[in-house]
């Protein structure tokens, strides 16, 4: 039999998914040392984000939020244990088996490694590293899980022979004893070092001392090619040592937490954090206009004007949250251009900055969706740096890159039309959160985020859009991605419960560089009526609208509609989020008693 097979499967399965765990945490902290996007569990993920359909994004987007990424690398993670669990297994035959399986997957995460953007030849390097490191920890769990048992069996087979042989020796039981565990002694050291299971002779033989002395196993002194008479009996050579095996699993699983908690250390996000904090925002040459009176109703659940950093909607494709070190970030201007930029975080900081409130909106917002947050923003007009770089004539795309690689296509015209589009440095009066786009990151008012929002963006090369595409395109989503006109209830929550009587609507409607001019509501399809709308700075953000309206007892269906600047009304036809935007009226149900 094979050594590993006395090993149960359960315990082969743990041995195969610390192995694992060993691995990915080896990995991980290699990478954080060269490069965080080479963790091959990233390159993995990114490969499957990539390749999502949009019905998919969608679904996952509507389900899960903000915590999509969250669910992919957890369900990647979820693959890999059980895949691992089954090469655990496996490997209890043959060890070969097992350093295959991982080979495989160390291929696997290879090839989705050196097809991500910027790929270099050290970005193998983790993967190797931890699939080498897996590969050991697995052969060493395998062999403590299983130790040699000959000394053991033997004792008890010649044990309970001597007393009936003791006579035939001539000696004592005593005596008699002493030459079986002599015996078994010196059988266990001599199939130990060879490893073949003993020939056949008798244990009567042994304990007579027939052809040799009662240590003497061969017939013949000092022969030791034949093994003890016990290993006839049909005793294992080798039995499951379940005390060592979990001994060591404790011992991989600190390996591979310690190993994965340094990698995200090293990983940057500590630097990135700390160069955040210290950055010394400048003044605005151009600052924010003040708020009018009468900007927020400060209805309880009504959204505020100015969104919280923490509580803005975070929407992208970065597995990892790049962590980007602003004393090595360059944003590099080029393409259709005559005199090609680059400019350090410095220089961008010592620019004329403006500051503006504007409001986002992500296109895979549903209609009545959360993905949409309004703040104030400081940064660099995009015009000003394509005017240094000198625009040629028949550019019409700016094909931004984010750190990550994640690219989007930005018309020029609406970029230099004289709104407020910025490469932003600060939100709400810090420097940009990691997670929102530190050091900089785009912002274009009346465009969804896919096409004009790229955050830790470096690169911007300005072409033509029969000539390039940027990520989202050529999965199905439309290349320029304007705003649409839409409308939101905040009050009541849909399915709540209300007193009848006077009961507060309220919510927000935005139509991004256009303005929202009318807000009507109405309930249980009803005429129309027009809600009070709040004060804005601008036509860039979004604004709140509230009614009061006499509710009777019963349940009633609330639908709202908004009319933008331009004189279009919402329309009431509805669309999915892809290929360009949500519409249709938002509708909520709520009971009243």
């Amino acid at each position: 039999m094979q050594k590993n097979d006395v090993m149960p499967a359960w315990a082969g399965a743990l041995a195969g998914v610390v192995a694992g765990a060993v691995a990915l945490g080896v990995a991980q902290l290699v990478a954080g040392v060269l490069k965080p996007a080479a963790f091959p569990v990233v390159a993995v993920g990114n490969v499957v984000v990539d390749n999502t359909p949009a019905w998919l994004k969608e679904f996952a987007i509507s389900n899960f939020g903000s915590n999509d990424k969250t669910v992919l690398i957890a369900g990647v993670l979820v693959v890999l244990a059980v895949v691992a669990a089954v090469i655990g297994v496996l490997a209890r035959h043959r060890v070969a088996y097992g350093l295959v399986g991982l080979g495989v997957f160390g291929v696997v995460g290879i090839a989705a490694v050196v097809t991500r953007p910027g790929a270099g030849a050290l970005d193998v390097v983790p993967t190797v590293v931890g699939v080498g490191v897996g590969a050991w920890a697995l052969t060493w769990l395998l062999a403590r899980g299983v130790r040699e048992s000959y000394e053991g069996a033997g004792a008890a087979v010649l044990g309970s022979s001597a007393s009936g042989a003791s006579g035939a020796s001539g000696g004592s039981g005593a005596s008699g004893g002493s030459g079986v565990r002599a015996a078994a002694r010196s059988a266990s050291g001599a199939t130990a070092a060879s490893g073949v299971k003993a020939p056949a002779s008798s244990a009567s033989d042994v304990e007579s001392g027939s052809g040799g002395s009662p240590t003497d196993f061969s017939g013949a002194p000092g022969d030791e090619a034949e093994r003890p008479a016990v290993m006839r009996t049909g005793a294992e050579p080798y039995s499951f040592d379940r005390r060592r095996l979990l001994g060591g699993v404790a011992g991989g699983v600190v390996v591979a937490g310690a190993a994965t908690l340094a990698g995200r250390v090293l990983g940057g996000r500590q630097t990135a954090e700390t160069a955040r904090v210290a950055v010394a925002l400048p003044r605005p040459r151009v600052a924010a206009k003040p708020l009018p009176q009468g900007t927020d109703f400060g209805i309880r659940g009504l959204s505020p004007f100015v969104t919280k950093n923490q509580d803005f909607y975070r929407v992208d494709t970065a597995l990892i949250v790049p962590h980007v070190d602003p004393r090595q970030w360059t944003l590099r201007i080029h393409g259709m251009v005559d005199r090609p930029v680059e400019i350090t975080y410095a220089d961008l900081l010592k620019r004329p900055l403006t500051e503006s409130y504007v409001t986002l909106t992500c296109v895979s917002n549903e209609v009545g969706g959360e993905y949409i947050g309004n703040a104030r923003w400081l940064g660099a007009r995009m015009a000003d740096l394509l005017r240094d770089a000198g625009l040629q004539s028949g550019a019409d795309m700016l094909l931004s890159t984010s750190d990550d690689g994640f690219t989007a296509g930005t018309p020029v015209d609406v970029v230099m039309d004289g709104r407020d589009a910025l490469f932003a440095i600060a939100m709400n009066g810090e420097a940009l959160p990691v997670e929102h786009g530190f050091p900089v990151r785009q912002v274009v008012p009346g465009l969804y985020g896919y096409v004009s929002a790229t955050k830790w963006v470096v690169d911007v090369k300005v072409t033509r859009f029969d000539r390039d595409e940027a990520y989202w395109t050529p999965r199905g989503w439309s290349a320029k991605g304007p705003i649409k006109t839409e409308s939101r209830i905040d009050l009541p929550k849909p399915g709540a419960s209300v007193t009848a009587g006077r009961t507060t609507i309220a919510g927000v409607a935005w139509a991004q560089h256009t303005g929202i001019d009318a807000v009507e509501v109405r309930v249980d399809r009803s005429e129309w009526r027009q809600a009070k709308l709040a004060q804005v700075p601008g036509p860039d953000t979004w604004r709140q609208w509230s009614l009061d309206w006499d509710l009777t007892a019963g349940k009633h269906t609330i639908e709202v509609r908004a009319t933008d600047a331009a004189g279009r009304t919402q329309t009431e036809q509805q669309a999915p989020p892809a290929p360009d935007g949500a519409s249709g009226w938002h509708s909520i149900q709520i009971n009243v008693a």
